[in-house]
């Protein structure tokens, strides 16, 4: 009787450590995941770092580009493990970290990390301002895949060609154009609470761009032959739609609803029905969006189309919960979705982040996704977002983060030459593209520095992966596969039993630092210390001698409770000419019409103003 005992006492512990390894294994702190994943964005930062740069072992890089053709291309983003910069997954992944600005803005500022989300979607959004010198002119890749790939070098030390590309009535290229306008829409909806001026300055470049797709079409990769190699491109008519939805959000302007619904059939919108959600396939993302305006009882004339979007939006869904009546998404024995051997892990990220927002669109609405095989809630649908997020964060047969940086367990020798070289911040002699690849790639130690938050390309059909550098197919992470990753750990870290605060780093995290130029507000729109508010927009723009003018439409509205006399605004950088306000005698010192003795609380007063380059700066100098 004792040894029976004995040994239930022994199975008992044997069972509770068994229980305790699965709640450890099934636990994984999203705040983390999500601290870490915005830190791969600025590790493939491309031009001049900013002073608040937190991947020290990068350095400033490609400071010439597009030089040599007459335009500044320096910013934006490397792709992936290279030194290309790509345009179209470039402009998709702006397009996901946007997304989860606006759908998952609550979470994001609770978890402190808003501003870190801001500044990745300027970094790419600052360089396609620059890319669009024209309205019909769009460069859409700086560097050479081919040259590229011959060298191993850190970006520091790069001497491949830097040759620019770009898009133009003669040379068109819808698709590219297409995901640019959607990237700057979805964009100009992230800022409009935080920066008005910059957001309207988005639309505009947006609108410009989508009318050049939508105008001159054709394939960007029949134009840019060189990207035909690395991202072919299955077709524009997705994109053009996908445009047009995202400025539809962005203006509530119906000519984009319109669009939408009118071109339905011809473009593919309510006829493809597919099981992928990636750089190249919106048409996922175009049913989801369009379906929220059925579900938010906004359709009126276009519902029955809507409701064919809607149609298609549920196939995807039931498509990837394995509900399809055999239709299915493959998946891996272990449980992930599984579209193409080549770095598969962006398609189930995507898909989860798309499962994701669709879950709480049905959610709001009271809705649910009626499939072959039984009807699914919409927390059957963040369910599954989460087994694919814990599959990548360690939740599979490897026990591998496939999240690198993240956990213990990772890969270590990411196909990636920046993190595979020691830093030029400590070995300052240039590395040679040969060199590289002897001393460097083809070494069996670690990567010397950790590219935190990279989405490797992950397990193959039967889970099985392999650490090592030339295994591109499975080691090298991307922009695109790492960008929906953002909205999907922001949204899983609001779920039960995860922490509601924001996210604390721990005290050995050398990466932590306070937040950058944006706030964190609690509203939208905070009230002000002043007792005005100014509403800038941006109404029209023109380009003269290579020059782009924006006209500057400003509404002050007295925002307190009391009237206001002699209010003085003083302006910095006004170069152009203004109307509406009375100048004085000091300079760039302005006043209300002399009609306006009274500026009474609620009242409203509208000036406008022509200039190139930045917008003027309008501060209260004084007011009775």
């Amino acid at each position: 009787m004792v040894i029976l005992k004995s040994s239930y006492g022994i199975l008992s512990l044997l069972v509770g450590l068994l229980a305790f390894k699965a709640t450890i294994v099934d636990s994984f702190d999203y705040g983390d995941a999500l601290d870490k994943t915005l830190l791969f964005f600025e590790a493939q930062r491309s031009g001049k770092l900013p002073v608040g740069q937190r991947v020290k072992w990068r350095g400033n890089s490609g400071l010439g580009d597009g030089y040599a053709q007459g335009v500044n291309l320096v910013g934006g983003y490397y792709d992936a493990g290279d030194h290309v910069k790509f345009g179209l997954p470039m402009a998709f992944s702006v397009t996901m970290l946007s997304w989860a600005a606006v759908d998952f803005r609550a979470e994001l500022v609770r978890l402190n990390q808003m501003g870190h989300t801001l500044e990745a979607i300027k970094w790419g959004t600052d360089y396609f301002i620059k890319a669009h010198p024209q309205p019909y002119v769009l460069w859409g890749q700086v560097g050479d895949g081919v040259s590229d790939h011959y060298c191993w070098e850190r970006p520091e030390d790069m001497s491949t060609p830097r040759t620019a590309y770009k898009l133009d009535p003669e040379h068109p290229g819808s698709d590219l154009a297409g995901e640019t306008a959607a990237a700057l829409a979805a964009a100009s909806l992230a800022f409009k609470p935080y920066d008005s001026t910059y957001s309207s300055l988005l639309l505009v470049h947006a609108k410009q761009i989508f009318s050049f797709a939508n105008r001159f079409r054709g394939f960007y990769d029949d134009s840019i032959s060189s990207a035909k190699q690395f991202y072919t491109s299955s077709g524009y008519s997705d994109e053009l739609l996908w445009a047009a939805t995202w400025l539809y959000k962005a203006t509530n302007d119906e000519y984009y609803l319109k669009y939408a619904v009118d071109n339905c059939v011809s473009l593919g919108g309510t006829g493809w029905a597919v099981k992928e959600f990636s750089w190249d396939n919106k048409y996922a993302g175009i049913q989801i969006l369009l379906t929220k305006v059925l579900l938010d009882g906004a359709g009126g004339a276009y519902t029955s189309t809507l409701q064919q979007y809607q149609a298609k939006a549920d196939y995807f869904t039931c498509a990837c919960l394995q509900k399809n009546d055999g239709y299915n998404v493959p998946m891996t024995p272990g449980g992930l979705l599984y579209i193409r051997e080549w770095n598969n892990m962006q398609y189930p990220a995507s898909a989860a982040f798309l499962l994701a927002v669709y879950s709480d669109y049905l959610a709001k609405a009271k809705g649910v996704v009626k499939c072959p095989d039984g009807q699914l809630q919409p927390l059957d649908l963040l369910n599954f977002a989460k087994s694919q997020a814990d599959y990548i964060l360690g939740k599979n047969p490897k026990s591998l983060s496939y999240l690198v940086g993240y956990g213990q367990n990772y890969p270590v020798h990411v196909h990636h030459r920046g993190a595979s070289i020691t830093s030029v911040s400590i070995l300052k002699t240039a590395v040679g593209c040969v060199e590289g690849f002897e001393m460097w790639y083809k070494r069996p130690e670690a990567n010397p520095n950790v590219i935190h938050g990279a989405l490797v390309g992950g397990p193959n059909a039967n889970d099985e992966f392999s650490d090592d550098r030339s295994n591109y197919e499975q080691t090298e992470p991307t922009l695109s596969g790492t960008a929906p990753l953002v909205g999907l750990f922001s949204r899983l870290h609001s779920l039960p039993g995860n922490s509601a605060g924001p996210y604390t780093p721990k005290p050995s995290d050398p990466y932590h630092k306070p937040q950058g130029s944006y706030p964190q507000p609690t509203t939208p729109n905070p009230k002000p210390a002043v007792p005005v508010e100014f509403l800038h927009s941006i109404t029209n723009s023109w380009t003269v001698a290579n020059e782009t003018y924006y006209r500057h439409k400003v509404i002050i509205k007295n925002t307190s409770e009391k009237p206001i006399k002699e209010l003085k605004l003083y302006f910095e950088s006004l170069t152009g000419s203004l109307w509406g306000l009375t100048p004085t005698q000091d300079k760039n010192t302005y006043v209300l019409p002399e009609w306006i003795k009274v500026f009474e609380p609620g009242s409203e007063c509208t000036f406008v103003y022509i200039q190139g380059g930045v917008q003027a700066k309008i501060s209260v100098q004084s007011y009775h």
